[in-house]
């Protein structure tokens, strides 16, 4: 079957879409810009079922493509018979492909191959037939000392052998006997003995036994964790008397001498060969499935965090408290470029806090500072109350960032490259300023692994997990928009169609230029050619651009439409996007064409309504409690306000300022019972939260979304 029109059944979608997703895909289209500016194309698809569409015609072809080998290697062997051929061509599984091919496949040397060898295959034979008879009279008749058969017992042996390799490759037994461990396969874990003590954060694993397909995603990557640092041991496998019978009912025809020794062989065969196989085969698909699922949160959480309100262009004082060595201070100007940096010691040991406020008094005065962003590291709630108790001539807005990764990044190559003459610490403090203005903008030159809003990112698939989170990133800076004359080199280059190289010679661009009077003017930067613009013209913005279209998420190419559309009313573009009237006599009926969609017009009347609209949401203030600073402050029954700082499959962690997140488990989310915490949180939303209880050993919090 064609993949496209697989597909479009699996999908139930428009066969003629899907081939149009591909083409678009093949041709080096993002999916960003497939979903925007390719609706007609697409029948509207959104990103997430484009994506969908990617991922499963890598998954046909890559069949395809092992199809073909296996094709081949039959062929080559010459025992490629029609029926089997046509056989291979319907298999849509890897797993069924393989067991297909698994009599095929060149070995290496096997118990069973040497037996062959020995040409006790025929005996084999006769055994799997169960007629009646004395096996041992049979069995004689293989003695040869020459080949190694010293005796009946070694015959029957190595008859044996080749019979528990037969079973084992047997079609229809792998078939059943994968059902049964897909249906009713345990995944069990113990302790290792003597390491009690030693691996104690696993100790709810030390005695586990659950069903394997019901397991979830972060309860199967910890016992794994577990399993690797050498405190578990874990086991995937059914009751092996269930597997037994199963087998017993395939293969054994009778009740005599000869289905014994069968029976010994499908015994020999399930525990030596066939149960390892089956639990290394259910293990690596339980692990596929979490890795996606633990991939899809930390995606999902970082889009969330992408995606978090911008508090916009503002002159910013941002700290980065510390005790002994000071809290950092910089001011950055409304586009995130620094100003001014110091030190301040308002906590112990030096308690300098006259100086302290006069230097933050001054510094607020002399650039007119707006506002105030503050690290939720070390000394975050006591550098909080701190500058609470200033006294500036216009009170700032005062506000608690989080500063996760902000340290990996003032080590990386893109802070000293902004930042040469300044150390680790200034280029920290800045990034927690910058975060405030423009969380996308900023947290994009970060390694999303190290933001903080995942969780096992080091035990799932490495490749998967990058592409996930590259794919998210680009998605984000596309649904915000650049604008091109203030955006980074990396903000830049996440633009659809853009990549690091263009972005770098866009900024040389604009530099040699004092920036873009236009989008068409992209064309003249070094290696921009007609692609390129296609693909990213959609998602730039120039602020200041003659054309308020320029201005705007309206492609370039859609220009003409927007023309005619004022022409039509006899007025400019300027008051079609001013006057609301105007465009409610626009009848987009009246504009499709080839080219031009209902989709496609619509999206441009809406964009005209708002052109260059952020369309993350407004940006709210939030405070912690003034009364809790430290986790040794929390009683259980204290109702708090708090910040969603991450969220998993289990629940979500919160901020309630004391150092130390606290957990709501999924069960104490919500009064009704939900299966994913993202029905109920977002991340980075302000929440009412209870104590439950506190474990001051281990530093645990233990809190409920159930405060009425």
């Amino acid at each position: 079957m064609d993949i496209n029109v697989k597909i479009a059944q699996e999908l139930n979608l428009n066969v003629d879409f899907i081939c149009n997703v591909i083409e678009l895909l093949n041709e080096g289209a993002t999916i960003p810009f497939i979903a925007r500016y390719r609706k007609e194309a697409t029948g509207s698809m959104d990103e997430v079922m484009i994506l969908r569409v990617k991922e499963r015609f890598n998954q046909l072809v890559e069949l395809n493509n092992r199809k073909i080998t296996v094709l081949n290697s039959i062929e080559e062997q010459g025992k490629l018979t029609d029926e089997l051929k046509r056989k291979i061509e319907k298999i849509e599984t890897i797993y069924e492909l393989e067991d297909l091919y698994l009599p095929y496949r060149p070995k290496r040397k096997t118990r069973a191959s040497v037996a062959k060898e020995k040409g006790l295959e025929p005996l084999a034979n006769r055994l799997y037939s169960q007629e009646k008879g004395n096996v041992h009279e049979w069995a004689k008749h293989y003695i040869d000392k020459d080949k190694g058969v010293e005796n009946e017992d070694e015959a029957l042996q190595g008859a044996c052998d080749i019979l528990a390799e037969f079973v084992v490759e047997h079609e229809i037994t792998r078939s059943k006997i994968r059902k049964l461990f897909l249906q009713k396969g345990m995944i069990s874990s113990k302790v290792i003995k003597g390491k009690e003590l030693e691996g104690n954060k696993y100790e709810i694993y030390f005695d586990n036994n659950e069903l394997l397909r019901k397991i979830s995603s972060h309860r199967f990557l910890a016992m794994l964790r577990g399993e690797t640092e050498g405190y578990l041991r874990v086991k995937v496998e059914p009751n092996e008397d269930d597997a037994l019978d199963l087998l017993y009912d395939l293969h054994i025809k009778t009740n005599n001498e000869s289905a014994s020794y069968v029976a010994d062989a499908i015994d020999d065969g399930y525990k030596r060969l066939l149960q390892p196989q089956m639990e290394t085969e259910m293990r690596q698909e339980a692990k596929i499935r979490a890795d996606d699922e633990a991939i899809r949160v930390f995606a999902e959480n970082l889009r969330q965090l992408l995606l978090a309100p911008p508090l916009g262009e503002k002159v910013i004082m941002a700290l980065d408290p510390g005790f002994r060595t000071g809290c950092k201070v910089v001011v950055i100007d409304k586009y995130g470029k620094l100003l001014d940096n110091t030190t301040i010691f308002p906590h112990p040991p030096q308690v300098e806090v006259f100086e302290a406020n006069k230097t933050l008094r001054e510094l607020a005065v002399k650039y007119k500072v707006e506002a105030i962003a503050i690290g939720n590291g070390t000394a975050s709630r006591e550098t909080e109350n701190f500058v609470r108790h200033v006294n500036f001539e216009t009170k700032p807005l005062i506000v608690v960032v989080n500063e996760n990764g902000a340290s990996v990044y003032s080590a990386s190559d893109i802070a000293r490259e902004e930042f040469p003459n300044h150390d680790v610490t200034v280029r920290g403090a800045v990034s927690i300023g910058r975060r405030l203005m423009d969380p996308l903008a900023e947290l994009i030159k970060i390694d999303p692994k190290s933001i903080g809003v995942g969780q096992y990112q080091h035990d799932v698939n490495q490749k998967k997990l990058q592409e996930s989170l590259a794919y998210t990133v680009e998605s984000c800076v596309n649904t915000v928009g650049v604008e091109v004359n203030t955006a980074s080199k990396q903000l830049l280059s996440f633009v659809s169609g853009i990549g690091p190289v263009l972005a770098e010679n866009i900024i040389n661009y604009r530099i040699e230029n004092k920036g873009f009077s236009s989008k068409a003017e992209l064309k003249k930067v070094k290696r921009f050619g007609d692609k390129a613009f296609e693909q990213a013209a959609g998602f730039i913005r120039i602020r200041d651009a003659k054309n308020p279209l320029d201005r705007s998420a309206v492609h370039p190419e859609s220009y003409e439409v927007v023309e005619r559309m004022a022409a039509t009313l006899n007025c400019s573009i300027e008051d079609l996007i001013a006057k609301e009237d105007l465009r409610k006599q626009i009848n987009i009926k009246d504009f499709i064409t080839d080219k031009f969609g209902i989709p496609t017009l619509t999206d441009i009347m809406k964009e005209l309504a708002k052109p260059g609209r952020d369309p993350r949401q407004e940006f709210n203030l939030f405070e912690f409690d003034k009364t809790i600073n430290d986790i040794s402050d929390l009683k259980s029954g204290m109702v708090l306000p708090g910040v969603v700082v991450n969220i998993a499959a289990f629940g979500c962690f919160v901020d309630i300022g004391v150092h130390q997140d606290g957990l709501v488990h999924i069960s104490q989310m919500s009064k009704k019972y939900i299966k994913n915490p993202n029905e109920v949180v977002k991340l980075n939303q302000k929440v009412m939260v209870k104590v439950l209880d506190v474990d001051m050993q281990r530093k645990r919090i233990n809190l409920s979304m159930n405060v009425d």
